[in-house]
């Protein structure tokens, strides 16, 4: 599968579906990877070019030494769909993804035709989240990831998917995803929870937007998702039942109807 040197970075990405199709690309949240929304792109490559992409130090892309902030990682989403040729193109960013695609839409509105944000916030990071988060980052330094898995598992994924006695299999196929993330992954959870808020900027998205939180997401909570909706002009709010942070993977037929609503 194919890198791209884009904003002197190797960035890892997997376009299906075919050229001369409309774009659509999706950008991961934090510990994760562009597979977090296989079932996005099963769904949507028959009748869109679907693009996902890995931000760097994290899947498959380059380890870089810094240039974690969110700025610089619209940056490189900017200079992605520039050398693909595929703007103005959807995008649908969850979380860290959705940190992006707010910055995207606000300061490069040519490039972005339809905006899909799921489980994030326009906000900085929460005071009282980021001693926590950053006491699993210094576990991560000394121990690596393995002693964290449990603890991030509850953060990242609602009630329902960690209880469910028939999706033991997918748990633990998750928890290995997150167990494969390098030491180096803390600079990525640095960037994250050191992010300015962008509130201002949210009324100069002018490109219909959907958003969407599940219910029973804890890192960011339904009222991040809100106070977005409250604040961008062509925005519709999906809530999705049953679902934590990781709503692509846990109710992927719900997100997958969502997006054929919005993407008419």
């Amino acid at each position: 599968m194919p890198h791209i040197k884009v904003n002197r970075v190797s960035l890892y990405y997997e376009d299906t579906g075919g050229n001369g199709k409309e774009a659509i690309v999706f950008s991961h949240g934090l510990l994760w990877s562009g597979a977090m929304f296989a079932a996005q792109v099963a769904h949507l490559k028959n009748r869109y070019r679907v693009i996902t992409y890995d931000h760097r130090g994290q899947g498959q892309s380059e380890v870089t030494t810094g240039g974690y902030d969110m700025d610089t990682l619209t940056y490189d989403a900017v200079a992605l769909i520039t050398a693909l040729g595929i703007g103005p193109c959807n995008f649908a960013g969850l979380s860290m993804g959705g940190f992006v695609g707010m910055r995207l839409a606000a300061r490069h509105p040519q490039l972005i035709k339809r905006l899909v944000l799921m489980e994030t916030s326009a906000q900085a990071e929460p005071a009282e989240n980021i001693p926590r988060y950053h006491l699993l980052c210094n576990i991560v330094k000394l121990l690596g990831t393995r002693p964290v898995t449990g603890a991030t598992m509850k953060i990242m994924f609602g009630q329902k998917f960690l209880n469910d006695p028939t999706r033991k299999e997918l748990r633990r196929h998750w928890a290995h995803e997150l167990q494969k993330n390098k030491r180096s992954i803390v600079r990525a959870v640095y960037g994250v929870t050191t992010r300015k808020g962008v509130e201002p900027e949210l009324p100069n998205i002018k490109c219909p937007t959907l958003i969407i939180v599940g219910d029973q997401d804890v890192a960011t909570v339904p009222d991040k998702a809100r106070f977005i909706h409250s604040l961008i002009p062509q925005s519709q709010l999906v809530i999705i039942p049953n679902a934590g942070h990781s709503s692509s993977v846990e109710e992927p037929e719900a997100i997958n109807r969502a997006l054929d609503t919005f993407l008419v």
